[in-house]
């Protein structure tokens, strides 16, 4: 029995030596990117008034050329701090499932693991410095504000492309997207670095028969959804609505949408919020009648399909959103959606939001793995608002 004591303490000592030996690696790893990321603000910081100097007097275009070329070696170093931080987070990966096969009697690597993921390093809370570097960019390209649209009801006609995204490629399509275009803010207090927070609850009835139509591109099909921007409960929602046309018609999609204070959502799908009250809600908001008319006309025709259809919140999709665009300027806009997961709307365990009188799922409620499905990779989408006879710049089309 003493034999075996003094083993398993060799066994311990052992143990203690490898997550002490793996922890001083760990903060290591920290320690170099905390320094490396403090001087790429550095470096920025000291790049903005030069880039401002260089925007304000409409200086010289070498100047600005030489400025774009300090830019892009800020970039480039980011990109490689990256993929040191990468590397190194798929080592440790590595090490703990060594570990485990070997000692398979005391494995370690989901906590561990857990543990990793509170390094600032592997969070990657260093974003800004995309942000930072996208404006600098912005200044010395001289981009030109577009004009904000507050009007209650919005339309958009846009033709759109997706691409999947790996998640090691991520930050360099990134990187590649801000030399042409802003990181567009729509509200920097939602924003988590160079990403805003998205919900999107949709709409649809047991036979799937929205979703069917859109994936099998029919005609007018529809998609219906509420979607709210940051984190914590809704306060102000858009409810949308996107048709499908055939381009080989000639025709163009449509995304439009009304927006709705979050405690008029449920009157609004259960047929308590009238027409009539929300126009007298808008009168006192202080809105055109053209734009009441257009909020009127897409209110009604939502509350049709709702009824007709008999649809009600099925799925939500969940994502960080890194936006590029010149801000109000929607002739050309990119995302790139991070994070992304589907979670059942109405919960296997527990009444669904009809019967709880609710129209998005109790955050109060846990969600079960059978409930959420997560998307490995990160989704890219370029959309295009182009005039007649307009053509997408070089850079789309390359």
């Amino acid at each position: 029995s003493l034999s075996i004591v003094r083993a398993a303490k060799t066994a311990d000592a052992a143990e203690e030596r490898f997550f002490q030996k793996l922890e001083l690696e760990v903060e290591k790893v920290g320690k170099f990117t905390q320094r490396v990321v403090a001087e790429l603000r550095q470096r920025l910081s000291n790049l903005q008034p030069k880039a401002d100097k260089a925007a304000a007097a409409e200086g010289r275009t070498e100047d600005k050329e030489r400025l774009m070329e300090d830019a892009k070696l800020i970039g480039e170093d980011y990109l490689q701090l990256e993929k040191y931080a990468n590397l190194n987070y798929m080592g440790v990966h590595k090490i703990l499932k060594k570990h485990d096969k070997l000692l398979p009697h005391s494995p370690c690597r989901q906590f561990y693991i857990a543990h990793l993921h509170q390094q600032p390093w592997v969070q990657g809370t260093y974003s800004d410095v995309l942000v930072h570097l996208s404006n600098v960019y912005s200044q010395l390209r001289g981009d030109q504000t577009g004009q904000k649209n507050e009007d209650a009801a919005q339309g958009f006609v846009r033709s759109t492309t997706k691409y999947w995204v790996r998640a090691e490629d991520v930050s360099h399509v990134k990187y590649h997207v801000l030399q042409h275009l802003p990181v567009f803010q729509f509200d920097k207090s939602d924003f988590a670095g160079d990403a805003q927070l998205i919900n999107s609850v949709y709409f649809d009835n047991e036979n799937l028969e929205l979703y069917h139509g859109r994936l099998d591109k029919k005609p007018n099909a529809i998609a219906l959804r509420i979607r709210w921007y940051g984190p914590g409960e809704p306060q102000k929602v858009f409810v949308e609505r996107k048709t499908h046309r055939e381009s080989w018609k000639g025709e163009e999609s449509v995304k439009e949408r009304i927006t709705l204070d979050e405690d008029k959502v449920v009157p609004f799908l259960e047929m308590e919020y009238s027409l009539e009250q929300a126009v007298a809600d808008l009168r006192a908001a202080g809105k055109s009648e053209k734009e009441i008319d257009a909020f009127s006309a897409l209110f009604t025709e939502v509350r049709q399909q709702l009824d007709s259809k008999q649809l009600r919140p099925f799925i939500r999709t969940q994502y960080m959103r890194t936006a590029f665009q010149i801000p109000f300027d929607s002739t050309v806009r990119i995302s790139m959606d991070t994070n992304m997961c589907m979670i059942k709307e109405n919960p296997d365990e527990g009444p669904s939001c009809t019967l709880a009188g609710r129209w998005y799922r109790d955050p109060s409620l846990p969600i079960n793995r059978n409930e959420i499905t997560r998307f490995p990779h990160a989704v890219l989408e370029v959309k295009l608002s182009l005039g007649q006879g307009q053509e997408s710049p070089a850079w789309v089309q390359e």
